[in-house]
């Protein structure tokens, strides 16, 4: 494996780039579909006014639709209200653990290079992993740009994924995030499911080609998975159990307190601690 490579130039300036001021003017959203396309079009206008190039913006977005798939996805989340062992049923806990094991041996060389770089270990990327998308296997198939466009749109949280739309944009202009690209219903990209945000803010280069590819590339994805929870204040050699140093990051990852507990116990299974 290539030495991976943190996207750090110029990060500073593609974050705030893609973060708009709470102050700038916004579309108007709404809380069905009948407005959404008035709202693209004005969108348009606006990141054209926020610099964005007109060309990326076209391609990135002309074919963007008012997503109910994503919709009902946002106002039904109901496995977070599980009890944790009803939650670990339902994400499949002890399949995950099987398979993790066997995942580590046969990628042990990745995992090693990842955990010197960033201090994390292989179990908790591979319960995020295994979790999120079945080691790589399902990714979710909604339209990424209409997802968080439709999302963008929606006045449920539009300020908040307004900004997932412009770090969409950033990836599509950098070749980082294909316009047809399908992922989940939040508009979350690749093996791990990072929303575009963070992809900007964490993404890695894990296997040095030159892109951050969360998709089709597991060491991007894992070293990015690990760079997030060393970003949300993971220590090399700490703890990652409940009430243990490293806990907080995990809860960084979904605040849902079942999930937190999950990654956790499937993490340690697989380091064997």
């Amino acid at each position: 494996m290539h030495r991976a490579k943190c996207v750090v130039a110029g990060l500073a300036a593609l974050v705030s780039t893609a973060i708009l001021s709470s102050t700038a003017a916004a579309a108007q959203c709404g809380n069905d579909g009948s407005g959404f396309q008035a709202w693209v079009a004005e969108f348009k206008q606006q990141a054209a006014g926020n610099g964005m190039s007109p060309s990326v913006i076209e391609q990135a977005l002309s074919g963007v639709a008012y997503n109910r798939a994503t919709i009902r996805a946002d106002r039904g989340q109901k496995s977070f209200k599980l009890s944790l062992d009803q939650f670990m049923q339902k994400r499949g806990g002890q399949a995950i653990i099987s398979r993790g094991k066997k995942m580590r041996a046969q990628n042990a060389r990745l995992f090693d290079s990842i955990e010197q770089q960033f201090g994390v270990p292989a179990g908790p990327l591979i319960a995020i992993w295994g979790m999120e998308t079945g080691f790589g296997s399902f990714m979710g198939k909604e339209h990424t740009l209409s997802a968080v466009s439709t999302l963008a749109y929606d006045c449920r949280r539009s300020d908040y994924f307004t900004n997932q739309l412009y770090a969409a944009l950033q990836l599509v202009e950098r070749g980082d995030l294909s316009p047809a690209a399908r992922g989940a219903a939040h508009g979350e990209i690749g093996q791990t499911q990072f929303l575009p945000v963070n992809v900007l803010r964490f993404g890695v280069d894990g296997d040095g080609n030159g892109h951050i590819d969360m998709v089709r590339s597991k060491a991007d994805a894992l070293a990015s998975t690990a760079n997030f929870l060393r970003g949300h204040g993971w220590q090399p050699g700490g703890g990652y159990q409940p009430g243990e140093v490293n806990y907080a990051a995990i809860q960084g990852w979904n605040a849902a307190s079942v999930y937190q507990q999950a990654i956790a116990i499937i993490g340690a299974e697989i380091d064997g601690d």
